[in-house]
C-alpha cells in the first residue's frame, strides 16, 4: 500500500501522456485515497482487524489492547459533555423565544418515541417468545487481562448535568437577551467542532477495533453466537421496524423524503454498532446529520445532541422483549400484561433520564426490573449479560433514529413558521 501511494504521488507529478491506462491508474488511486478518508471504510477496517486481532491475539497482547481501549475512550468521554454544551446551548439561543416551546415539543417526541417502541416490542413478545426456544448459557467466556496501567481523565461534569447545564444556561441567555454570552457561547461552538473533527473522529476506528478486538478475545463473537442468531436477529428486526416507522412519519409529517435524511447515517450507526454509546458516537451523528439537505442547520445543533441523551427507543425495545424472554426462560412465564404496560409506560420516562453510555438504559432501570417485574439476582445478572450482548445494535437504533425526530422538528419549525437564526 504505501508503495504504491508513493507511485502514484510520483505519477501525479510527471506529465505522462495521456493513454486510457494512465489514466485508469489515476482513476484508482483517486477512488482508493476517496475510499480511504471515508469514515465509514475507515471504521469497517476497525472492525475487521479488531476481530482477526483478538482471535490470534495473546495475554500479554491483550493488555496492550485494553489499555489504549481505556485510554482512548476516556479522552472521548472527556470530550462528550464539551459537545452537549457546545451544540445544544447555543442552537437554544438562536432558537430565540421559541426555545421553550422546542424543548418541550422534543421531550414529547423523545417519550412517545420510546414508549411506543416499548409496546410495539411487549406485542411482539407475546407473540413470539412462546414459540422460540432460547438457551440462556452465557458461560464460558474469556476473562479479559487488567490494564498495564489505568489512566483516568474525569469529565468536567457528568453528561446530564452538562445537559441541564446547556438548557438552563440557553434558555437564561434567550430570557435576558445576552448578546455577549450569545456570541461567547457561538465561539464556544466553534471551538468543539474543532475538537470533534481533529480529536474524537481521528480516534474512533481505533476505539472501535479495540473494542471488537476485546470481544474476539472473550469469546463473545464464536461462543455466544447461538444467543446472537435467537434472540438479537428478532431484536434488531424490530429495531429496522421501528426505524422505519419513525422516518415514513417523519417524512410525512414534514413533507420531506425521509430518505435525504437516512442515507447519510451509514456512518452514525455504524459508529454506534462499535462504540456501544450515543454520547460517544454524537459527533459522528452530528456530521452525518449536516450533511442533509432536509434537515434545518439550527434543529441538528439542537435536536441531536439533545436526542443522543434521552431518545433512547432502540435500547427500550430491546429491554422490554429481553425481559419477557429472561422471564420465560427462568420463571416459566411472562409478566403479565397490565405489569408489562406500566413497566413500558415508566420505562419511558427511565430512558429519557439514562445516560448515552453503554449499558445506560438498563442500569438506570434496574429498579423496574426487580421492583415491577420481581426479578432476583439471578434474573438480574442473566438479563445484564444479554443486554450487553446486542447493546451495540440497540444503540445504533437510538442515533439512526434521532434523525428522524430531527426531520419532525424541522417540519415543525415549518409549519409553525420559527424561522431559522442565522449565526452572527
Amino acid at each position: 500500500m504505501g508503495k504504491f501511494s508513493n507511485l502514484m504521488h510520483t505519477l501525479e507529478g510527471v506529465n505522462l501522456p495521456d493513454s486510457p491506462a494512465v489514466s485508469g491508474l489515476r482513476r484508482g488511486s483517486v477512488r482508493m485515497k476517496n475510499l480511504w478518508k471515508s469514515l465509514p471504510a475507515r471504521l469497517l477496517v476497525g472492525v475487521i482487524v479488531g476481530v482477526l486481532a483478538g482471535l490470534v491475539a495473546n495475554e500479554s497482547v491483550m493488555n496492550v489492547v485494553v489499555t489504549l481501549k481505556q485510554v482512548l475512550g476516556q479522552v472521548i468521554t472527556f470530550c462528550v459533555p464539551l459537545i452537549v454544551i457546545g451544540f445544544i446551548a447555543p442552537s437554544i439561543t438562536r432558537l430565540g423565544q421559541n426555545a421553550s416551546r422546542m424543548l418541550g415539543v422534543a421531550l414529547i417526541l423523545a417519550y412517545v418515541s420510546s414508549i411506543g417502541a416499548a409496546l410495539f416490542s411487549m406485542a411482539a413478545g407475546y407473540g413470539l417468545i412462546p414459540h422460540l426456544s432460547i438457551a440462556s448459557d452465557v458461560e464460558g467466556l474469556k476473562k479479559l487481562p487488567d490494564v498495564i496501567f489505568q489512566l483516568e481523565i474525569p469529565q468536567i461534569m457528568p453528561v446530564m448535568s452538562a445537559l441541564v447545564f446547556s438548557v438552563l444556561l440557553g434558555l437564561a441567555v434567550t430570557w435576558t437577551k445576552s448578546k455577549h454570552t450569545e456570541e461567547i457561547l457561538d465561539e464556544f461552538q466553534q471551538i468543539v467542532l474543532s475538537i470533534v473533527s481533529r480529536v474524537v473522529i481521528p480516534m474512533l476506528p481505533f476505539f472501535i477495533a479495540t473494542t471488537f478486538c476485546g470481544l474476539a478475545y472473550e469469546g463473545t463473537i464464536t461462543r455466544q453466537l447461538p444467543v446472537f442468531l435467537k434472540v438479537i436477529i428478532i431484536v434488531m428486526i424490530g429495531h429496522y421496524i421501528w426505524m422505519a416507522l419513525l422516518y415514513v412519519l417523519a417524512g410525512v409529517y414534514s413533507g420531506k423524503n425521509p430518505m435525504e435524511v437516512v442515507k447519510h447515517y451509514g456512518p452514525a450507526y455504524l459508529t454506534a454498532v462499535g462504540t456501544m454509546s450515543s454520547a460517544a458516537t454524537l459527533a459522528v451523528a452530528l456530521r452525518c446529520a449536516r450533511k442533509s439537505s432536509v434537515l434545518r442547520e439550527d434543529m441538528v445543533n439542537f435536536g441531536v445532541p439533545l436526542f443522543a441523551n434521552i431518545h433512547l427507543c432502540g435500547s427500550v425495545l430491546t429491554e422490554v422483549f429481553f425481559v419477557m424472554t429472561v422471564s420465560q426462560i427462568l420463571y416459566g412465564h411472562m409478566p403479565s400484561v397490565g405489569t408489562m404496560v406500566l413497566f413500558c409506560l415508566l420505562l419511558g420516562v427511565f430512558a429519557i433520564g439514562a445516560p448515552g453510555v453503554p449499558g445506560g438504559t438498563v442500569m438506570a432501570s434496574l429498579g423496574l426490573i426487580t421492583g415491577i417485574l420481581l426479578f432476583d439476582e439471578t434474573g438480574t445478572g442473566l438479563m445484564l449479560t444479554i443486554f450487553a450482548l446486542q447493546d451495540s445494535f440497540g444503540t445504533a437504533c437510538n442515533v439512526t433514529g434521532d434523525g428522524a425526530l430531527t426531520l419532525i422538528l424541522t417540519g415543525y419549525a415549518k409549519k409553525h413558521e420559527i424561522a431559522e437564526e442565522q449565526k452572527s
